[in-house]
C-alpha cells in the first residue's frame, strides 16, 4: 500500500492566468539553443562550430572535468550561432532547425536486460545525462557514484505549474521505462511523489492561440485522468500539502533525508518521460508539452514544443500589443529565468510565465488599502479572501532591510530547516555551520518560498546558491 505524508507548512500562491486544457502544437521555432548556464556543476568545451549540420541528439557540448557528460542538439540542423559572452564564456549554441527532425540512433536491448554500465553508457552518449541531478548541490549527478535512492515528483505544486497528469498522458510506457532505467542506477528505490488530491478546476476556454485573444471562457469542471499513479517499478508515496510540497528536495526530506556523504539523484518527471521514450526506441526525442500561462498573455494553453525552442516563436501572436511592459520568465515565477522575447526556453522548463513588469513607484503606497496585493500577513486585505486569485507583477513593494527575526520562513517551509540561520551562516562564509543547518538538503527552489515572503527583500536563493558553490570548492 502506498504512503501518504500530509504537510501542513507551506502556501499556495493564487495566481489569475493558469493554462486551461487546451492542447495546441506549435509549429517548428525558427531556432533552438542549448544554455550552458542551465547546468550547474558544468564546465563547457565546445564540440562543434557554426555551420556543422546536427542531429536531434548530436552532442554540442561537453564538460571539461569529465568528458563523458555530453549535452546534445535537441534538433536536426545547422548549427547557426554560438554566442559569448565576457572573456569568451559560451552564452549559447543556436541551432537551426531543417524541419526533418532526425535523430541520433542508438541499438540497444531491452532496457530490463541491460546492465548498470549498459544503461550508464547509453544515457552519456545520448548526452541525456544531464536531465540526472544528484543532491546535494543541485548539480548534474557523478556517473561514478551510485546514489543511495532516486528521486521523482509526479506533481508540481508552484504557481500556474501545468497538470503532469495531463501533460503526461499516453506516456505512461515511456514512464515505466525510464523507471525501469533509473532502477539499473541504484542499489536503492526509485521514489514517486504523487498529488493526493486532484486538482482544483480550472478556468476553461475555447482555443485559437492564432485568433489574437478572441475566446470565449466556460467552466470545464472535468480533470484529467489520474494516469501517474498506474506507473510501475516505482516507490509511489502520496503527498498533501501546500506549495512547496510538491519539490523533490521536500519529498527527498520526508522520505530519506541527506547526511553527510551520501548522494541521492533527482530527475524531472517529463524528462524522465524523454528517456524512457529513448530507452524504448534508440532515438533522442525532446519532445515536451509546456505550459504558457500568466495574465499578460494573450491566450493561456498547453503547447508541445522541443526543449530549447525559441521564446519568439513560441508566443508569436500571444503577447500583449498595447505597449504595456512585461516579463518573459522560463519557468515559473519563484524559480525561473528571466528570459527576453529573443531568448530560449530554459533546459529544465516546463511552463512560461508572463506577468506584468512591476516598473513603476506608488506614492506613499505603504497606507493604501490594496485590495488587489497579495500579503501572508494581514498588511492587505487578502488574508479575509483566501480563495481570491491575484494579478501580480514583478514590483518588490518595498527595498532591502535587515533580516526581521519574527518566526515567519518556519511557517512555510515544510523541512527541519531555519532559514534565516542558514543564509546567516552563508553569508558569514561559515562552512561548519552551512552543514549543521542543512545546507546539504537544499536548494534554491526549496527556499524560494521563503524569499517570496521575506519582509527583508532578501535575494536569498543566489545566497544559498553562493554558499553551494562555496561547499563544492571547500569539500571536494
Amino acid at each position: 500500500m502506498s504512503n501518504m505524508i500530509r504537510l501542513k507548512k507551506g502556501l499556495d500562491i493564487k495566481l489569475e492566468g493558469g493554462a486551461p486544457y487546451n492542447l495546441a502544437t506549435l509549429p517548428l521555432a525558427d531556432s533552438y539553443a542549448i544554455r550552458p548556464d542551465d547546468f550547474k556543476g558544468f564546465t563547457p568545451k565546445l564540440l562543434v562550430q557554426p555551420g556543422d549540420e546536427v542531429k536531434a541528439g548530436s552532442p554540442l557540448l561537453f564538460d571539461k572535468y569529465r568528458p563523458e557528460i555530453l549535452v546534445a542538439s535537441p534538433v536536426s540542423g545547422t548549427v547557426s550561432a554560438i554566442n559569448r559572452g565576457e572573456k569568451r564564456k559560451i552564452l549559447e549554441v543556436v541551432v537551426t532547425p531543417d524541419g526533418l527532425n532526425e535523430s541520433v540512433e542508438i541499438e540497444m536491448p531491452v532496457v530490463g536486460l541491460m546492465n548498470r554500465e549498459a544503461v550508464l553508457d547509453a544515457i552519456q552518449r545520448a548526452g541525456l545525462w544531464p536531465m540526472l541531478i544528484q543532491r546535494p548541490y543541485g548539480v548534474i549527478a557523478d556517473p561514478a557514484q551510485r546514489p543511495k535512492a532516486i528521486f521523482v515528483s509526479g506533481f508540481d505544486s508552484s504557481p500556474l505549474a501545468p497538470n503532469m497528469d495531463y501533460v503526461l498522458s499516453g506516456q505512461e510506457a515511456n514512464l515505466s521505462a525510464g523507471i525501469e532505467a533509473l532502477k539499473k542506477l541504484t542499489p536503492g528505490k526509485v521514489h514517486l511523489g504523487l498529488k493526493a488530491e486532484g486538482d482544483s478546476s480550472l478556468l476553461g476556454k475555447t482555443l485559437n492561440f492564432l485568433d489574437r485573444g478572441k475566446t470565449t471562457p466556460k467552466l470545464d469542471p472535468n480533470e484529467p485522468p489520474r494516469i501517474l499513479q498506474t506507473v510501475k517499478g516505482a516507490e509511489i508515496t502520496y503527498f498533501d500539502g501546500p506549495h512547496p510540497a510538491g519539490n523533490v528536495g521536500v519529498q527527498i526530506h520526508q522520505l530519506d533525508p541527506i547526511n553527510k556523504g551520501e548522494t541521492v539523484w533527482t530527475i524531472d518527471i517529463q524528462n524522465l518521460a524523454i528517456l524512457g521514450r529513448f530507452f524504448r526506441t534508440g532515438r533522442v526525442d525532446m519532445r515536451k508539452t509546456i505550459a504558457i500561462t500568466g495574465t499578460a498573455v494573450q491566450n493561456q494553453f498547453y503547447a508541445k514544443v522541443i526543449a530549447g525552442a525559441s521564446i519568439k516563436s513560441t508566443l508569436k501572436y500571444n503577447l500583449p500589443e498595447d505597449g504595456s511592459h512585461f516579463r518573459i520568465i522560463s519557468g515559473n515565477v519563484l524559480t525561473g529565468t528571466k528570459v527576453e522575447e529573443n531568448g530560449y526556453l530554459t533546459y529544465y522548463a516546463n511552463q512560461i510565465t508572463v506577468i506584468p513588469e512591476g516598473d513603476y513607484y506608488e506614492l506613499v503606497g505603504w497606507i493604501m488599502p490594496r485590495f488587489k496585493k497579495f500579503s501572508v500577513s494581514k498588511t492587505y486585505f487578502s488574508w479575509l479572501m483566501p480563495w481570491k486569485r491575484y494579478n501580480l507583477d514583478t514590483n518588490l513593494n518595498g527595498g532591502h532591510r535587515a533580516f526581521i527575526f519574527n518566526g515567519i520562513y518556519d511557517k512555510y517551509l515544510p523541512m527541519d530547516i531555519y532559514p534565516v540561520y542558514l543564509i546567516k551562516a552563508v553569508i558569514a562564509g561559515d562552512i561548519n555551520k552551512m552543514e549543521n543547518l542543512g545546507i546539504y538538503e537544499v536548494i534554491e527552489e526549496d527556499i524560494a518560498l521563503c524569499e517570496f515572503i521575506d519582509p527583508s527583500k532578501t535575494e536569498m536563493q543566489a545566497i544559498l546558491r553562493e554558499g553551494i558553490n562555496q561547499m563544492i570548492k571547500e569539500l571536494n
